[in-house]
């Protein structure tokens, strides 16, 4: 995935929004390249729906400087609502009407030519994979089906940055990574993915960077492997052919954990190739053989727990 180093996608300073005596968005800065993947990751009553609705024109900051798809998000809202696309956490299709009714609207709501309008919804059916079930109600359609037609639907206006507001909730695992292969095929055509979700897989698997909201804030920002790498429990597996090579590393290595009955120590490591390296020098200087080598970090589950403090306490919902 290519990531871009021409204006961004989105560039939020200083977003502030409050409900009442709550604050709900303190400060919030966000950088999203161009072409990229963008997850934003918080409890329920973080802001991430907030944050999206703000970005996405439905709610007005109270403090803040926004620019969407270069566009100034207070002074050309209209040039905004031009570039984008949203899928909320709720689905828009009209269930009383067919998949290429649904649509033939929203070409009708983009101002499309008859003609045109027919040819896109035509592609996009096929691109969903719903061209058999598109003259049919969209009531019968499977929560998957739906969701598809969604995310179809929101593609009409062909958007530069298009909001996923946790796109795949609800949906069986089949369907949730027909929707990653989707998310990776617009991305490859240049299109950028603003995402949240409740599912830390989903971020892991698609976002190129993330960034953790809590309290209003964000918390920390960066690549999966650059969040993983901030929380300790981190460490490199080695697995010896006899217990001498054991030994001799013991000896090298000082401080770790020994697991006689495998063969194998556990050295505590950030997991980064700088360590890995040193690691590996050492052990090598002493002419020390390693079986078996593997490298252990934590898990965005891990990192989101650690980041995000006690999941029990008790927050106002606000999305």
């Amino acid at each position: 995935m290519t990531i871009t180093a021409s204006r961004p996608a989105i560039a939020a300073t200083g977003l502030r929004k409050t409900f009442g005596d709550h604050v709900v968005l303190d400060h919030v800065d966000l950088h999203v390249p161009q072409g990229t993947v963008f997850s934003l990751l918080g409890a329920n009553g973080a802001g991430k729906t907030t944050t999206v609705r703000i970005l996405s024109t439905l709610a007005r900051a109270d403090a803040g400087d926004v620019q969407v798809a270069g566009h100034d998000l207070a002074r050309e809202p209209d040039a905004v609502r031009a570039a984008i696309g949203v899928t909320g956490q709720f689905s828009a299709v009209d269930t009383l009407l067919t998949g290429e009714e649904n649509l033939l609207l929203m070409a009708n709501l983009h101002h499309l030519a008859r003609g045109e309008g027919r040819r896109r919804a035509a592609e996009l059916l096929d691109r969903f994979d719903l061209t058999e079930a598109g003259n049919k109600p969209a009531v019968t359609y499977s929560g998957g089906m739906r969701r598809r037609l969604d995310l179809a639907m929101t593609l009409v206006g062909s958007p530069q940055v298009i909001f996923l507001d946790e796109p795949t909730t609800g949906l069986d695992p089949r369907s949730r990574r027909t929707m990653w292969q989707i998310i990776r095929e617009l991305v490859a055509d240049g299109v950028t993915i603003f995402l949240t979700t409740q599912y830390l897989a989903e971020a892991d698997e698609l976002a190129d960077r993330i960034a953790v909201l809590d309290g209003g804030r964000v918390v920390a920002e960066g690549t999966a492997e650059e969040l993983k790498r901030r929380i300790p429990g981190g460490h490199v597996r080695l697995r010896f052919a006899d217990p001498a090579g054991l030994d001799a590393a013991l000896g090298v290595l000082g401080q770790v954990t020994r697991d006689t009955d495998a063969l194998a120590l556990r050295v505590p490591s950030d997991g980064s190739l700088r360590a890995l390296k040193t690691l590996i020098g050492r052990l090598d200087d002493q002419a020390i053989e390693v079986d078996e080598l593997s490298v252990h970090t934590p898990d965005l589950d891990d990192v989101f727990l650690a980041l995000t403090g006690d999941p029990t306490s008790e927050k106002v919902s606000t999305r």
